[in-house]
């Protein structure tokens, strides 16, 4: 059972989140929050409070569908970054010029599977793009 969290319109750059979330990714649930917790970063925190809200999210649905579930079960099989609206500020320059500042924002994805189920999945078929023609 595979189970996501959310957080959208982070005020963290894509780039510095994803330097987090690439170590958390493929680990035990219990082993990626303790991790989080020595990371000294603002994105080891905003990625630590998604990951919570996952594993409470697939609490919820496991009692709802009455499986029993334990967070120890649980496994990071995807965690993910991407990129939010940016807020664009002007900052005054010489001779009466102006400078975009680019304040950019993320959307924070991490998805916690039961390591059960993750052994038997299938690798899903890639869907095929369509080949650019080359112009003549």
């Amino acid at each position: 059972m595979e189970v996501q969290a959310i957080t959208k319109n982070v005020r963290i750059a894509p780039r510095k989140a994803w330097e987090v979330m690439r170590k958390i990714s493929g680990l035990g649930v219990e082993e990626a929050q303790s991790l989080l917790s020595f990371i000294p970063r603002k994105a080891a925190r905003l990625i630590a409070k998604t990951l919570k809200s996952a594993v409470a999210n697939a609490e919820d649905q496991a009692r709802n569908s009455k499986i029993h579930m334990n967070s120890a079960q649980l496994r990071v099989c995807r965690a993910e970054v991407g990129q939010g609206t940016t807020i664009k500020r002007i900052s005054a320059r010489a001779r009466g010029s102006a400078s975009v500042i680019r304040k950019r924002t993320s959307h924070l994805k991490v998805v916690v599977s039961d390591e059960r189920q993750s052994g038997k999945a299938k690798k899903a078929d890639p869907v095929e793009q369509p080949r650019k023609q080359k112009k003549k």
